[in-house]
């Protein structure tokens, strides 16, 4: 492993100072990807910014009813929320369908919004890879199989999915992330935050050199709103997702869509928001032949690859059948 140096910071101001201070620096909180990706000599910080001492690690009730979640809050502790429980199911869900329950408890909100993909090219420093470094070629679409990998918004740069459970649940909620960085603060919505690879596929977000999350930041939603997080894996348990769907949905009194967030994971290179599906089942009747339909405009525009058509057909039935389910409790 290449030396670096490790600072503990104790305040934010202390966190940016010793980051500018660091070309190439990191910022540590659980360090339950960074440091994996160390020990592959994938990233190769020289220096390590400890945040996990910030006071940045409470989930807030915000006056209008907003949920401000700190950068540092553990992934186990957010899924137990009461507050995350009764309004955001689907947040709870994504969380507990992530990883074991021993990662969870070191885990933080900001470190999983800002893990990497687990393509295995990527993760591999003998195979050529334009996210790890740039304009050396995709040694993923050079794999055997490439049924793991994405049937939207890639390019042929990069075809690696984004791996998080609870970025997606976030995409389908309109969280917001806050940063702070040297030019101050400023908040980006989670639909913005990670990027599609174009031909830049080593940004992952769009955070600025040095920048750091302090907080995601739920709108209001009344107790008992109807949302979901499902994820189809290859095992049962500690499996990253073939494809994942979180959907928050109410209806009117006439019994028609007038509010839904449907989003994907395992489809692309970051969180899917499926935009055209929910403009196809806003103003009606949430029947199985409308969702059905909704699915189908929205997935259109899939190109899948050699050997992952089937990503299709299941998120489609998926997404179907998380839909159906929550309009039956509304």
């Amino acid at each position: 492993m290449k030396p670096f140096a490790y600072v503990r910071a104790h305040s934010i101001e202390e966190a940016s100072a010793a980051h500018a201070a660091h070309p190439g620096a990191r910022y540590l909180g659980g360090g339950t990807n960074l440091v994996d990706l160390m020990k592959l000599g994938v990233e190769r910080p020289d220096a390590l910014i400890d945040i996990s001492r910030l006071p940045l690690d409470a989930v807030e009730e915000l006056p209008r009813g907003a949920l401000r979640i700190g950068a540092t809050v553990r992934n186990s502790d957010l899924a137990a929320h009461p507050l995350v429980r009764a309004r955001y199911p689907a947040l709870s869900q994504a969380l507990l369908a992530g990883a074991s329950g021993q990662l969870r408890n070191v885990a933080t909100t900001g470190g999983n919004l800002l893990q990497r993909t687990r393509c295995p090219a990527f993760q591999d420093t003998a195979k050529p890879c334009n996210k790890r470094e740039p304009s050396s070629g995709c040694g993923a679409r050079e794999s055997a199989s490439d049924r793991d990998f994405a049937v939207l918004g890639y390019s042929e740069q990069c075809i690696a999915t984004h791996p998080s459970d609870m970025a997606v649940a976030l995409a389908a909620l309109d969280a917001t992330v806050e940063l702070r960085g040297a030019d101050g603060p400023r908040t980006v919505p989670v639909t913005e935050f990670h990027r599609l690879p174009g031909d830049r596929p080593d940004q992952d977000t769009v955070i600025r050199p040095g920048e750091l999350i302090e907080a995601v930041v739920l709108p209001p939603a009344p107790s008992g709103l109807p949302s979901a997080y499902r994820k189809t894996r290859d095992r049962a348990s500690y499996a990253f997702a073939l494809v994942s769907v979180a959907a928050v949905a109410a209806l009117s009194g006439g019994g028609q869509v007038r509010h839904i967030g449907l989003a994907f994971g395992g489809l692309a290179h970051r969180p899917w928001r499926a935009r055209t599906a929910e403009a196809e089942l806003l103003g009606t009747a949430p029947t199985q032949e409308n969702i059905g339909r909704a699915m189908d405009a929205e997935l259109a525009a899939a190109e899948p690859l050699r050997d992952n058509a089937f990503k299709l057909v299941l998120a489609r039935n998926l997404a179907c059948a998380v839909l159906e389910g929550l309009v039956g409790q509304s």
